[in-house]
């Protein structure tokens, strides 16, 4: 069985990245003692360590993503839905069952699936999935933050902070901005 997760959703900037993760009943095990849970109640330090832990004893993982453009032009529910069927397909291991996050299916995953409304705290897979998403996902806006300094990135991560906001409307927005968001919807740069 495969968990999926995404992270990103909500975010002004930057890619919706989704994460696959395949365990073994001992690697579940395993990860459950280290402290693996919903990635948004652990620390940064915390999901970093547990993110290289989990790719250590995962049976397989893996990062698919859909672009900003991708989201601007299907919508973030359907480019969220995009970036977990790629990382699916991604996987090393062909699951025989996904367990997804939230209250909708992957269309045409060809692989059984059910959903799981607060999978990421109720589903140990789900929530190893969530974490390396997240940490995945992190790691790239903290990369392009070096390119858009103006926006805070580093510190908001893409979301939609008084500063970030400040400064879409002081200095428009970049080529990795959302432009179907509301938010975005001003002058470019």
């Amino acid at each position: 069985m495969a968990g999926v997760d995404e992270v990103g959703r909500g975010c002004l900037f930057g890619p919706v990245v989704a994460g696959a993760v395949i365990l073994s009943d001992e690697a579940a095990i395993l990860l459950k003692a280290a402290g693996v849970t919903d990635s948004k109640k652990l620390s940064h330090s915390q999901r970093c360590r547990l993110a290289k832990l989990i790719r250590e004893e995962a049976i397989a993982c893996a990062i698919g993503m859909a672009s900003v453009q991708e989201i601007d032009r299907l919508n973030i529910l359907q480019a969220s839905l995009l970036a977990m069927k790629r990382s699916v397909n991604k996987l090393q291991v062909k699951p025989e069952f996904c367990l997804i996050d939230g209250n909708q299916r992957i269309p045409n995953l060809g692989i059984p699936q059910q959903t799981m409304i607060k999978g990421d705290s109720n589903s140990l897979v789900i929530a190893a999935a969530s974490i390396l998403a997240k940490v995945w996902r992190d790691d790239l806006i903290v990369r392009l933050a070096k390119k858009y300094p103006e926006y805070d990135l580093t510190s908001n991560k893409g979301y939609g902070t008084a500063k970030h906001t400040q400064a879409l409307q002081q200095y428009g927005v970049s080529r990795q901005h959302r432009r179907s968001f509301a938010p975005c919807r001003i002058g470019g740069v």
